[in-house]
C-alpha cells in the first residue's frame, strides 16, 4: 500500500487514476462497460477533463461542493473525476432517498451545483428552490436550458478537453460519503485526496489481487463507500475494467450481465448472494475468479452453500464508510465460514472494554481500527466526530472478537448485543443460526423484554417460497436453534413476517424491528 506520506505533499489523485494510465500505453483499452457503450481510458480522461472545466465554467470554485445525485453510469464518473481535477468535493448521494432526506443533504452540503440524472429530477425538482447555496443544476439525458439548468452533453460538448489537474494537498478534502448509520441525520464523512489510493493498494491489489486483466462488476452502487470501491477506482488504479449498470438488483439480469460481461471480480452483499442461490438458477459464474462480500456478515451456510454451486470462494469482509473500504477480510484458499477473515495489511484493531483496555483472544468487545485511509471527520458533527474517531483510531460501533489464529468474528453492533441470563448474546450469530433451518430464507433478532423485564431474543423470520407460518414450525425453529448453539440464546418468540426492513444498502434495520416489538 500507499502510505500517504510517501504521496508528494502536492498531490490530486485524479492523476493517479487517469493520467497514470494513459502514462502506462492503457489509453485504448475499455476502461467502463455501460450498456452498449464502451469507454476507453483515453475517452474517460478527456470526458473527465470536460467535466472539470464545465464545472469551472459555471463558477465552481476550489473547495465547494458539487452534489452528485446520479444512477451508476460514465456520467458519474466524468463528473466526479471532473469535480476532484478541479480541486471542488463531489458529493455521491444514494438515488433511493425520500424529498425531505434530499433537503437535508444540500442543506448541509451547501453544494453550490447538483448534477442528477434525468430519471431522478422529479424527486428533487420541488425542493430545488429552497437550497440557498444551489447555482445550478445539471442534468444527464436532458434539461431545460436556462433559469440554472443544464444537459450535460451540451456541457461536456463545448468544454476543453485538455485540463491539468488543481495543485491541491494530499491531505485536502477530496470527495464525501454519507455515512448509512441506521438513526439519526445522515452524517458527511470528508475523504481526503490520499485515500482511494491506500485503500486500492492496500486491499484491491493486496488481498483480491487486482491487475490489468479483470472486469469488475459490483451489486452495490457508486454511491456506497463499497461500491465507489469495486466499480470505479479499484479497476481504475490498475488499468482494470468495470461494468456499470444503473438498474435495479435482479438475480435474472445480474446473472444475464455476468454471461455478457464476464466480470472476473464480482462484488455483493449477503442478501442477493441469498436470492441469487433461490430457486433454480444457472449454475456457472463464467470467468469470475473471485466473490466479495460486505454489508452486513455473511452466514456460513451461505458461503458453503455457494462454493459447492458455483465452484468460487466468497471472500467476505468488513469495511465502513469512514474507513473508506474493507479493512478485515477473508483471503483466498483461506477462508473461514461465519468470520470477517483476518486484518488487512496497512490497518490495524483493537478489540477494547467498557474501560478501553485491550481484550484476549476469544473475548468480546469494542472493535477499533487503524489506517491511513481513515475520513478526517464528519462535516458539521463535532461532537459526533470527537466520539467516533479517538486519535489514530476509529470507533467503528461493532462488537468482536478475535480468534487464536486472529481472525476475526462479528458478534453485532453495539447497541444491538443482547444480554440473556448475563451473558452477551450477539443477535447475528443467532440469524446465522436461524437461517440453517431449511424452512428460513432470511430473519432479524432483537431484544424483547419478557414479564420480568429481562431481555431475550426475539426472532423475524421471512419463510422461503412453500412453507407456510404455522406454530408447530415455529416451535421446531426453536428446537432447531436450541440444539445447535447455547440454549440461553434461542429466541424466545419468532414472528413470521413477509419481508425485513432494510437500509438501501442491504443492511437489516434492526432499530425498525426493535419498534415493532
Amino acid at each position: 500500500m500507499t502510505p500517504s506520506g510517501e504521496l508528494p505533499e502536492t498531490f490530486n489523485v485524479s492523476t493517479a487514476f487517469l493520467d497514470h494510465n494513459l502514462e502506462h500505453g492503457r489509453a485504448d483499452r475499455v476502461a467502463i462497460h455501460a450498456g452498449e457503450r464502451e469507454i476507453t481510458y483515453a475517452a474517460l480522461a478527456m470526458q473527465v477533463n470536460r467535466a472539470g472545466n464545465a464545472l469551472r465554467g459555471l463558477g465552481m470554485r476550489r473547495e465547494e461542493r458539487v452534489f452528485l445525485l446520479l444512477l451508476d453510469s460514465p456520467e458519474f464518473a466524468y463528473l466526479f473525476w471532473g469535480a476532484i481535477r478541479i480541486g471542488a468535493v463531489p458529493v455521491p448521494t444514494n438515488t433511493a432517498l425520500k424529498p425531505h432526506d434530499y433537503a437535508y443533504m444540500l442543506r448541509d452540503s451547501r453544494a453550490s451545483v447538483l448534477a442528477v440524472s434525468e430519471e431522478l429530477l422529479p424527486v428533487v425538482e420541488d425542493l430545488l428552490p429552497s437550497v440557498p447555496t444551489l447555482r445550478h443544476v445539471i442534468v444527464t439525458g436532458g434539461g431545460e436550458p436556462g433559469r440554472g439548468r443544464h444537459a450535460l452533453g451540451d456541457l461536456l460538448s463545448a468544454a476543453d478537453p485538455e485540463l491539468s489537474p488543481a495543485p491541491t494537498h494530499r491531505d485536502e478534502p477530496a470527495f464525501w460519503l454519507w455515512s448509512s448509520g441506521s438513526t439519526g441525520a445522515p452524517k458527511a464523512t470528508v475523504h481526503l485526496h490520499h485515500d482511494m489510493v491506500f485503500t486500492a493498494d492496500a486491499y484491491a491489489q493486496g488481498i483480491l489481487g487486482i491487475e490489468e486483466r479483470d472486469v469488475c462488476f459490483s451489486v452495490a452502487k457508486l454511491y456506497f463507500a463499497y461500491g465507489l470501491g469495486n466499480a470505479l477506482y479499484f479497476p481504475l488504479r490498475v488499468g482494470a475494467a468495470t461494468v456499470l449498470y444503473p438498474g435495479r438488483f435482479e438475480p435474472r439480469i445480474y446473472f444475464d450481465l455476468i454471461r455478457r460481461y464476464r466480470p472476473t471480480l464480482f462484488f455483493s452483499a449477503p442478501t442477493a448472494y441469498a436470492a441469487m442461490l433461490a430457486g433454480e438458477g444457472p449454475r456457472d459464474l463464467g470467468a469470475v475468479r473471485l466473490c466479495v462480500s460486505a454489508g452486513e456478515p455473511l452466514p456460513s451456510a451461505l458461503v458453503t452453500r455457494w462454493k459447492e454451486r458455483f465452484g468460487v470462494e466468497i471472500l467476505d469482509g468488513i469495511g465502513s464508510t469512514e474507513v473508506l473500504h474493507i479493512y478485515i477480510s477473508n483471503r483466498p484458499g483461506r477462508v473461514r465460514a461465519g468470520s470477517s477473515g483476518e486484518v488487512v495489511p496497512g490497518y490495524s484493531v483493537r478489540i477494547v472494554d467498557e474501560a478501553g483496555r485491550d481484550l484476549p483472544p476469544g473475548e468480546i468487545g469494542d472493535l477499533l481500527v487503524n489506517g491511513d485511509s481513515l475520513a478526517a471527520g464528519y462535516w458539521n458533527k463535532h461532537e459526533r466526530t470527537k466520539q467516533a474517531f479517538l486519535g489514530d483510531w476509529f470507533r467503528t460501533g461493532d462488537k468482536y472478537y478475535r480468534d487464536a489464529d486472529g481472525y476475526c468474528w462479528y458478534c453485532g453492533r453495539s447497541d444491538d448485543m443482547l444480554k440473556a441470563g448475563g451473558q452477551w448474546v450477539s443477535p447475528t450469530e443467532v440469524e446465522a443460526t436461524i437461517i440453517q433451518h431449511p424452512a428460513v430464507l432470511e430473519c432479524g433478532v432483537v431484544g424483547r423484554a419478557d414479564k420480568d423485564e429481562l431481555v431475550k431474543p426475539y426472532a423475524f423470520v421471512v419463510l422461503k417460497p412453500g412453507h407456510a407460518a404455522s406454530d408447530a414450525l415455529a416451535r421446531e425453529i426453536q428446537a432447531f436453534v436450541r440444539d445447535k448453539i447455547a440454549a440461553y440464546k434461542y429466541p424466545r418468540w419468532i414472528e413470521f413476517t413477509p419481508e425485513l426492513p432494510k437500509t438501501a444498502t442491504g443492511k437489516i434495520q434492526r432499530f425498525r424491528l426493535r419498534e415493532r416489538v
